[in-house]
């Protein structure tokens, strides 16, 4: 049985959680060095994985798919949900800080960069409100609390950004954590159904 998109945002926290407290310890791919146990320091596309297995685990009747293709095109949707598929859904994180608790540059432009080579959340946010790839779509983002740069500033910067894109629907979270990582301890995921902008 497919969630609704509320459902859905708190299963995948609650599996997020249950993920990070197996103590997961990714590998850095330039250095070779073992980050500190927890889901936080794991690249999107391998914690993603981590999440949807125990998705499976506490949600066997969810018919879940992972990176296919759009419809005429070679680039992948993060999930598919159901059976026929009734969800499309592009998934970014927002992590702020690395592994040793020192700035990420890059997380910025992860979620609010408008330029489509970034694949960002903002530019996802119309490929997928755009495509045929499933009845309902919507852009899931999971993120790490940190002082300096507030997660809820983030959401409002995207939110303003993504609404001159695209029809954004309600906001719809649930809090992670506390997680196992001494930098990435908390956190939220957020959820919105998009469409595409309405014409004339």
């Amino acid at each position: 049985m497919v969630s609704s998109l509320p459902e859905f945002v708190e299963d995948f926290a609650n599996a997020l959680n249950a993920a990070d407290g197996k103590r997961p310890a990714a590998v850095s791919p330039r250095s070779g060095r073992i980050y500190q146990p927890g889901i936080g320091p794991h690249p999107e596309d391998r914690a993603v994985d981590l999440i949807v297995a125990e998705l499976a685990i506490s949600r066997p009747g969810l018919r879940i798919s992972l990176r296919q293709c759009y419809p005429g095109s070679k680039q992948t949707c993060d999930l598919l949900l159901g059976d026929p598929v009734e969800w499309a859904i592009e998934i970014k994180m927002f992590r702020p800080n690395g592994d040793n608790g020192k700035p990420d540059d890059t997380a910025i432009k992860d979620i609010l960069s408008p330029f489509a080579s970034d694949r960002s959340a903002v530019s996802d946010c119309r490929k997928i409100a755009e495509s045929e790839i499933a009845p309902h779509r919507a852009i899931l983002i999971y993120g790490f609390d940190d002082q300096r740069k507030p997660l809820g500033d983030m959401v409002e910067a995207f939110e303003t950004l993504a609404r001159t894109r695209v029809r954004l629907g309600n906001r719809h979270e649930a809090p992670i954590g506390p997680l196992v990582h001494p930098v990435h301890r908390t956190g939220s995921v957020f959820a919105w159904e998009v469409a595409p902008l309405s014409r004339g």
